[in-house]
Order: C-alpha cells, then sequence, then structure tokens
C-alpha cells in the first residue's frame, strides 16, 4: 500500500456544532512534520472535507480514532434481542442515522434513547438492563488492544471522560454519508486509487512511540517533538497552544505515515471475514 498523504483525526461525540476536541493533522510522504489544520471543524465539514478528498481522488490514508461499529463476534449480535439489529456494518450506520435524523450537528442522542438501543448502554444516570456487568462487551480487536497494554473502553459505555461510545456514534453517523465515496478498511477491499479510511487509536501511536504506561498525553513541544522522531519526523512548527486534541492528531498522523508500508497490519492475524463485516478492525493491532 502506498500513498501520498497521511490524515489523523481525533474524534469527538460532544453533541453541539463545532466540538472542542475534534482536531486533524495532515503530514506528506518524506520526513516533514506534521501540521494542524484549525478550520474550527464541525463533523459536518469533515464529512464534506473528505468527500472532496474521494472526489479529487488523493491517495490518503485517514485514520478516524473512533470505533466504527459495536461488538458482535460476543453475542452474534450488535443488539441481542432486538428485531431490528442489523446483520452488518453498513446497516448499522445507516440505522444509527436514522433513527438519529432529527439530531443536530450529527449527534446520535436519539439513538441512544430508542427504547430497545437504550437498554444495551450504560449512560449517566440510565444503566440499560442488558448492559453486562462490569466493563462491558468487546469487540475482538478491542480485547487485542489489551494485549499491547492498552486500556480500551466498551462501545456501550458513554460515561466518563475516557468512554469512546459518543465518538463512535457520532462517527457512524458520518461514515454512513462516506458511504459509496471513501471505502473503510477492513469492511471494504483496498482500493488500488483514492482514498482509504482506517480506525486509529491513539494511545496505540503514543506506546508504539516509547510513551510509558500510565501517561498517554502530551501538552508540550519537546515531548512531541520527541514522539515524532520515533516514527522518523523532523521537529514540527510551534504551536499556538498544546492540547491532547492536536497532539495525538498530530503524532497518529506521523505513526499512519510509519506504518502504512508494513503488510502485517493489513493482514491482522486475527481478522476473520465475518469480523471485517461486522466488527471491523483497529489499525496497528496485529
Amino acid at each position: 500500500m502506498t500513498f501520498t498523504d497521511f490524515i489523523a483525526i481525533d474524534w469527538s461525540g460532544q453533541a453541539v456544532e463545532r466540538p472542542a476536541g475534534l482536531a486533524v493533522a495532515h503530514v506528506g510522504t518524506g520526513t516533514g512534520a506534521p501540521r494542524l489544520i484549525d478550520r474550527r471543524w464541525s463533523r459536518a465539514d469533515i464529512a464534506e472535507w473528505l468527500g472532496e478528498l474521494a472526489d479529487t481522488g488523493t491517495r490518503a490514508l485517514i485514520g478516524l480514532d473512533l470505533s466504527p461499529a459495536f461488538p458482535f463476534d460476543d453475542e452474534g449480535a450488535y443488539f441481542p434481542g432486538w428485531e431490528a439489529s442489523p446483520p452488518d456494518a453498513p446497516a448499522l450506520w445507516a440505522l444509527v442515522d436514522q433513527l438519529s435524523a432529527d439530531d443536530p450537528h450529527l449527534a446520535a442522542s436519539s439513538f441512544v434513547a430508542h427504547p430497545h438501543a437504550r437498554r444495551h448502554f450504560r449512560q449517566r444516570g440510565d444503566c440499560g438492563d442488558l448492559f453486562p456487568a462490569g466493563r462491558g462487551r468487546f469487540r475482538v480487536c478491542e480485547h487485542g488492544q489489551e494485549a499491547m497494554r492498552l486500556s480500551p473502553y466498551s462501545c456501550f459505555n458513554l460515561v466518563g471522560a475516557s468512554q469512546v461510545g459518543k465518538s463512535s456514534l457520532t462517527g457512524m453517523r458520518v461514515l454512513h454519508r462516506l458511504r459509496g465515496r471513501i471505502g473503510m478498511w477492513p469492511f471494504d477491499p483496498l482500493p488500488a486509487t483514492g482514498p482509504v479510511l482506517v480506525e486509529i487509536y491513539t494511545s496505540l501511536a503514543a506506546r508504539l512511540a516509547g510513551m510509558r504506561k500510565g501517561i498517554s498525553k502530551i501538552r508540550d513541544a519537546a515531548t512531541l517533538d520527541a514522539m515524532l522522531a520515533a516514527f522518523g519526523s523532523d521537529a514540527h512548527a510551534p504551536l499556538p497552544r498544546y492540547d491532547d486534541h492536536a497532539t495525538d492528531a498530530m503524532l497518529s498522523a506521523a505513526w499512519l505515515r510509519s506504518a502504512a508500508a508494513s503488510p502485517a497490519l493489513w493482514r491482522p492475524s486475527r481478522l476473520t471475514p465475518a469480523l471485517a463485516r461486522t466488527e471491523g478492525w483497529t489499525f496497528g493491532v496485529p
């Protein structure tokens, strides 16, 4: 797989038009440092921009820091007991978008309030009766993340600063809009031209850059440059401010550039055709 551009998007599920947590970083081939594309993004802006990359045929590897699907393999369904439970990820994206159609800013509050869906989620003040005891359900690749000594959260958990469920749900609405314009690995076969979307986990990039367990956030220029150097990147141009979202996106873009040419990462040992249709996979998890 060869690409000319590498883009990492730190996502946000905040139910506002322009979430502060949305950050986009870009880097080209070579050793140049990633740069932050600062546009006060909305989710709709990002969907439109990614569509434009597809229209121009830009050969970009685009990492989205979100989970594109819920666990399926463990129960044989996303939502056991619900007749509307979708059979695969594209159908899941369509369902989330349909039930959230009246939510502004591509939020997904209506989906998790649906009487059948809400039973599976842990929300603030409302833990569904089908949310299992403990940390909740996990995808196969999330067990792989744990094996890498990372700390994934269940997509069905919508509580806490580290929850990923809200980001995942809003991301599914964007993926539904991009369906047929940009393929997402591994749900779609890798195209010979044009852009490709993959799921990323920004803490994975930080860990591979040498950041020790228990610390996963970069909040200063020197640390960011040290982490970028681990992926063969030059030092970055100073930022007006350093926050987790900006530095996560920049480091992940540099990592994507270094990782894209690794054949093993495109052929994870535990990724089956069934998982490729239903749960997907985090790029970088073996």
